[in-house]
């Protein structure tokens, strides 16, 4: 631990791991999005909104835990205190991206969901910040 400390930023580290998770977050989301397309049908009425969802929740929830699994790390914790740790901050999360997920599936106007989709930006921002700010506190333990 400590050459990887020597070796690499904490801030570098915090940020490829959550642009590492929200990358296969995203392949994961459009894989399954393909699968469902294929077996059920084309429910999604207005697949941009819906595609520009899948990002950000992806994005957003790699980050949440990124930063829950690092401080449970650190805690000496397991599996279990990353998901109690991350309950209250995924929640929100998960309200938003179901409301404007079913905006999209019944193809209401974009205008609709524009409001949903800037808290679900800003969620993102304030978790990324939070993560860069303080995983190197965390890392220096």
């Amino acid at each position: 631990m400590l050459y990887n400390y020597w070796l690499y930023n904490p801030r570098q580290v915090i940020m490829s791991k959550i642009v590492y998770n929200s990358f296969l977050l995203c392949i994961v989301s459009f894989l399954t999005l393909f699968l469902f397309t294929i077996f059920i049908g084309n429910i999604v009425q207005d697949l941009g909104t819906f595609s520009l969802i899948l990002v950000l929740s992806s994005f957003g929830f790699s980050s949440i835990l990124t930063l829950m699994s690092g401080i449970s790390v650190k805690a000496g914790g397991s599996f279990t205190l990353t998901a109690i740790l991350s309950f209250p901050l995924t929640f929100p999360l998960l309200l938003v991206v179901i409301k404007v997920s079913k905006f999209a599936i019944d193809g209401l106007a974009f205008s609709v969901s524009v409001q949903y989709l800037l808290v679900l930006i800003l969620i993102n921002v304030i978790v990324t910040t939070l993560s860069y700010l303080l995983f190197p506190y965390l890392w220096s333990d």
